[in-house]
């Protein structure tokens, strides 16, 4: 049971860690301290996409494991 608990935490920070990172750029775009071009390029789009999918991933497998903590 402390195992699953572990990596509820680890899945959790990361994901707290990488929502303050997008929320940042957002901001920095928003203040155009960024240039909103960057984002447009092929390689970053899918770079970008992959990222989205892997924290939605790591956000269902943490909610996964919390729902059978119960």
């Amino acid at each position: 049971m402390q195992s699953r608990l572990k990596l509820c935490v680890a899945i959790g920070g990361f994901l707290i860690v990488t929502g303050l990172i997008l929320t940042g750029n957002f901001f920095l775009i928003l203040s155009n301290v960024i240039d909103i071009s960057i984002f447009t390029d092929k390689v970053v789009r899918a770079l970008l996409t992959l990222m989205f999918l892997a924290i939605g991933v790591a956000s269902i497998i943490a909610g996964i494991i919390l729902l059978l903590k119960r």
